[in-house]
């Protein structure tokens, strides 16, 4: 990635950060914690990686009520970040942080063992 798409991937993730905390009044997505963000080398796509935690319900919820506010999301970041084209926002789940607990709690078991 180039050094203009680090900087704008860093900004759309501190401006989604705030509108999740802030602006964002859905209550399934206040459990969401945005873990990273990728920016395509031409600006056009944002692929934001996010975590919670929760069962497999909590997560959907998530994933639903994110999709819902893509849009809103979307045209808030075209009025923060000043670029000619607002990239389209991917939402993915991270899922590294529940991969790395149950490493750790492997080698745990392991220990007692």
């Amino acid at each position: 990635m180039s050094v203009r798409s680090n900087r704008v991937a860093e900004q759309v993730r501190k401006e989604i950060t705030q509108m999740l905390i802030k602006d964002v009044n859905d209550p399934r997505v206040k459990a969401v914690t945005v873990t990273g963000v990728e920016v395509t080398g031409d600006l056009q796509q944002a692929t934001i990686f996010y975590s919670v935690l929760g069962d497999e319900t909590v997560r959907e919820e998530a994933r639903v009520g994110l999709e819902k506010s893509k849009g809103f999301m979307r045209k808030e970041i075209g009025s923060r970040i000043r670029l000619r084209k607002t990239p389209e926002l991917i939402f993915e789940i991270d899922t590294s942080v529940e991969y790395g607990s149950r490493i750790d709690e492997l080698l745990r078991n392991l220990n007692k063992d």
